[in-house]
């Protein structure tokens, strides 16, 4: 493919402020115009020029500085006023105090794209100078880059436009090449050394600063229409459009765009480094995590972790689904290997029967083959195991990666091994990493170029190797799991909800709409109304005061168990209100429910939350009070599937539990997933609920269902 054929297709729409027609006049400017540049050599104007001019940009260049005169023989105009009008990119070489006149005249002159270098705005505390930049650009129409940023490279077309050095850009001459978007210019230029030292190509790298106007949803959006580009690499401190980042997201993982992101702010520090730095805003990280993960996003936690998981992912277009196999020489590492994936939650599937027996003709009586695959020593004598055991295990329909770990010896015996490799891989598409041990032991330059030449990833941790593939196949299942979703079906039967925390018995109500089982009762506005209910229900019940402002009813003394018989009933009746009167002096009571006791199970909880930048999220975890005093929960997207909530449910910490435990039976787990994703049905369906709360759940015995002993509904 021709470099002149990676383009993004379409016409750039005139004026769009946002997009991927806005990112494409960025990328390929008709004509660029420098405002601020002065005649002193070396100067960011100067840099800004010396790139245009050094890879020999085309289109038109202007010149805008105070001084006048020529610079390189080009005539210095006085003012942005002079500019022709509808010049593509004004690059502003200018500090802080100059950007917002310049921009202004700008848009007089109907420039259509900028890039504001300068810093001293929101990074620096200085957010309304910089909402005023952003309001000028969007009513002016015009694409904004910045401020606080370095810049950006077009290696497709051989374009940089950057003030800390003039240097030549090597246009990329195929497809198939990594873009890095970078929060951090500093991260950028360490991304794009990372990956040209792994002879990775680079199709874009760009810093986009504070984000005033352009932000990472259009850089993805322009990415995903990007034949250049496979692999998109993120550096997030902060994600301005949630939610239409999300949407975009989607889009890139449609198209085959894999996105590798790292997003700092796990911790209160983090945070506050982020918000220093691009003047962020700290948000939710886990209610984060939980949408973009679901959304096909591979977030990682270290640099390392991100350029593994980029290499993996641009290497081989299809992302695996399955559980690695992996190729050892060492039975300890077996065991390691065991442990360290158990750790971070990535399956190691058994070896299937066929790829056992061809294994047991092949190797030595005394070699087991299993899944880690441990040649133990024999390789030293018989290298072609290698090459035979890695095909073994590619070959195996239950797994859908490698991962080699193992001691290449010396140059020679190295060579061998990598051949072996190569032959093994002919015909492959699962991702293979080939990790080395002995950390910085000298590796031969023929194993160097072998590998450089057929393209295999080498490594030299595999604990990195191991975390890089869980990764990559966390990626694929989400690309999988996506091709099975469905919208959710709107909810019929659902009682009116005024605004605000809800009361229980009408929480139920909502409950009972969407299949979730509450226990047999009502509510009671009188003593004798309450007798009704209970001679209807049967005893012994339980008796609830109710009322939107009491949330925490046990601690007001509204909440009476074991009620067993009519007399019980009305003292307790009369005791409940006495509680609550005590409790909360003046508080008007909706009545009190009346209902059958639950039989026993399992208590545990699930509750939903909107957030108001990253939408629905779904909890489930251990119930009542352990809830919180062990923080054992999953955090689950809203639109997750059932056997995928089977799955999170047993990465519980107390996961052992759910299938009985010292006497106590196992419970109905499919009917605790139903429950969960009615949960958030509900949460997709209807958007004026912010909050829900079923403490606890109570999962019976396997086969007899779920019951929601109690519901708190909290709307807009």
């Amino acid at each position: 493919m021709a470099v002149a054929n990676l383009r993004v297709s379409g016409t750039p729409a005139a004026g769009s402020t946002h997009g991927a027609a806005a990112v494409e006049r960025l990328m390929r400017p008709r004509a660029v115009a420098i405002i601020g540049i002065s005649s002193k050599p070396g100067s960011a104007g100067h840099t800004v020029l010396g790139n245009l001019t050094l890879n020999k940009y085309a289109g038109d260049i202007y010149l805008v500085g105070r001084s006048g005169g020529t610079i390189e023989g080009r005539p210095v105009l006085t003012s942005p006023e002079e500019l022709p009008e509808g010049i593509d990119l004004a690059v502003f070489t200018l500090p802080a105090a100059g950007v917002k006149e310049a921009l202004e005249a700008c848009v007089r002159r109907k420039v259509r794209a900028v890039v504001v270098f300068a810093s001293g705005f929101a990074e620096a505390g200085n957010r309304p100078a910089q909402d005023e930049l952003s309001r000028i650009a969007e009513e002016g129409g015009i694409a904004m880059l910045g401020p606080n940023c370095l810049g950006y490279t077009n290696f497709v077309d051989g374009l940089q436009i950057g003030f800390a050095s003039a240097t030549p850009v090597a246009k990329l001459v195929t497809g198939g090449a990594i873009a890095i978007i970078s929060q951090s210019g500093g991260f950028m230029a360490h991304l794009r050394q990372a990956f040209d030292g792994r002879n990775l190509q680079t199709s874009y790298t760009v810093s986009p600063g504070n984000e005033g106007g352009l932000d990472l949803v259009d850089f993805v959006e322009f990415l995903t229409q990007d034949k250049a580009t496979s692999c998109i690499v993120l550096y997030a401190e902060h994600v301005r459009r949630p939610a239409e980042f999300l949407v975009a997201a989607r889009a890139a993982r449609a198209a085959g765009k894999p996105i590798v992101m790292m997003h700092p702010g796990r911790g209160t520090l983090a945070q506050q480094a982020a918000a220093s730095h691009t003047g962020a805003l700290a948000g939710n990280y886990e209610v984060m995590r939980t949408q973009v993960t679901h959304a096909g996003i591979a977030l990682v936690e270290t640099l390392d972790e991100l350029a593994d998981t980029a290499e993996i992912l641009a290497r081989y277009p299809e992302p695996p689904t399955k559980g690695p196999g992996i190729l050892t020489f060492s039975g300890a590492f077996c065991a390691i290997a065991h442990d360290f994936c158990e750790s971070i939650g990535f399956d190691v599937p058994p070896m299937s029967a066929p790829q056992k027996e061809n294994l047991r003709k092949r190797l030595p009586a005394f070699v087991q083959p299993n899944n880690p695959l441990d040649l133990t020593t024999q390789p030293i004598w018989e290298p072609d195991l290698v090459g035979y055991g890695a095909k073994q295990l590619l070959d195996d329909a239950a797994l859908g990666s490698l991962v080699i770990s193992i001691t290449v010896g010396g140059p020679e015996q190295s060579v061998k091994y990598m051949n072996g490799l190569i032959e093994a891989l002919k015909g492959n598409s699962k991702p293979v990493v080939f990790s080395v041990l002995g950390d910085t032991s000298p590796l031969a330059p023929e194993f160097l170029a072998l590998a450089k030449q057929h393209g295999i990833i080498l490594s030299r941790s595999s604990e990195r190797s191991l975390r890089a593939m869980a990764q990559a196949t966390a990626h694929g299942r989400a690309v999988a799991a996506a091709k099975t979703s469905a919208p959710a079906a709107p909810i019929s039967g659902l009682p009116k909800l005024g605004s605000g925390t809800q009361a229980e018995w009408l929480g139920k109500q909502v409950l009972a709409a969407v299949g979730i089982k509450t226990p047999e009762g009502g509510l009671a506005k009188t003593a004798d109304e309450a007798v009704q209910i209970a001679k209807k229900i049967g005893y012994p019940v339980v008796l609830k005061a109710q009322a939107a402002a009491l949330a925490h009813k046990t601690e007001a003394g509204g909440v009476l168990l074991n009620i067993a018989d009519e007399a019980a009933l009305k003292a307790a009746w009369t005791k409940l209100y006495d509680n609550v009167g005590r409790h909360s002096p003046g508080l008007k009571l909706d009545g009190a429910l009346v209902e059958k006791m639950s039989a026993k199970g399992l208590e545990l909880v699930v509750g939903a939350k909107r957030d108001p930048q990253w939408g629905p999220v779904v909890l489930i975890g251990l119930g009542g009070i352990l809830v919180e005093a062990l923080g054992d929960v999953r955090l689950l997207p809203a639109d997750l599937g059932e056997a995928a909530i089977i799955q999170e449910l047993y990465k519980l910490k107390a996961a052992k539990v759910l299938d009985g435990f010292r006497g106590s039976p196992a419970v109905d787990v499919p009917a605790v997933a139903k429950a969960v994703s009615a949960i958030g049905r509900l949460m997709r369906t209807v958007p004026e609920i912010m909050e829900i709360d079923v403490n606890p759940l109570v999962a019976h015995a396997r086969g007899q269902g779920v019951t929601a002993l109690d519901a708190l509904i909290v709307t807009k």
